[in-house]
């Protein structure tokens, strides 16, 4: 019976890729990040590499792409798109929290792109789009009278966004606090302050 080598490995999957790259974009920027420092974390050769993906570009879009799928796809949720405006509101910026503690890595990915190549320049394109539904939402809820922020809605949508999404700069899932908590603290926050 022949002997399998020692070098036969599991053969890697695009999404374990894609978990490692992310990670390392995290650690030394998207611009700081080469093609051997990524074949390199993830324990293949360049040339490995390139069966799998095209290029870091790539591997950067699958990541933040992770993130703006989930949060694109909450706009379409029925909670998101039927009843009172403010409830609607109030939906997303939970949901928001729950997609930021499930795929932490992905927003921070998000959050950080600066515009600084095409790829990055795409993802905030898409970025936007969500933030100009959520301001158009807040408005409503405004003209509706469910929302009387303390300031104009498209600033409120803003504070709101960025309340929620700076959870990615210090939550961590091992912590004390549990996803639950942190839901409910973010939107106590924005709904029970006096910007509301």
């Amino acid at each position: 019976m022949a002997r399998i080598s020692n070098s036969v490995r599991e053969p890697f999957h695009l999404d374990a890729i894609v978990d490692r790259a992310v990670e390392v974009f995290l650690e030394r920027g998207y611009d700081g990040t080469s093609m051997g420092d990524l074949s390199k974390a993830i324990g293949i050769t360049k040339s490995s590499f390139y069966h799998h993906v095209r290029s870091k570009e790539e591997l950067f879009e699958f990541g933040v792409n992770r993130a703006l799928d989930a949060l694109l796809g909450v706009l379409k949720e029925p909670e998101s798109q039927e009843g009172a405006a403010v409830d609607r509101v109030r939906h997303i910026i939970r949901r928001l929290v729950v997609i930021i503690t499930e795929r932490l890595p992905e927003v921070a990915l998000l959050v950080r792109a600066h515009g600084n190549s095409p790829v990055e320049e795409r993802a905030l394109r898409r970025r936007k789009q969500f933030d100009k539904a959520m301001t158009a939402l807040v408005q409503q809820a405004a003209d509706e009278g469910g929302l009387r922020p303390a300031m104009e809605p498209a600033l409120f949508s803003r504070l709101a966004l960025g309340a929620a999404v700076s959870v990615v700069e210090w939550y961590r899932p091992s912590g004390r606090l549990k996803p639950a908590e942190l839901v409910d603290a973010v939107e106590r926050l924005i709904f029970e302050s006096p910007l509301a």
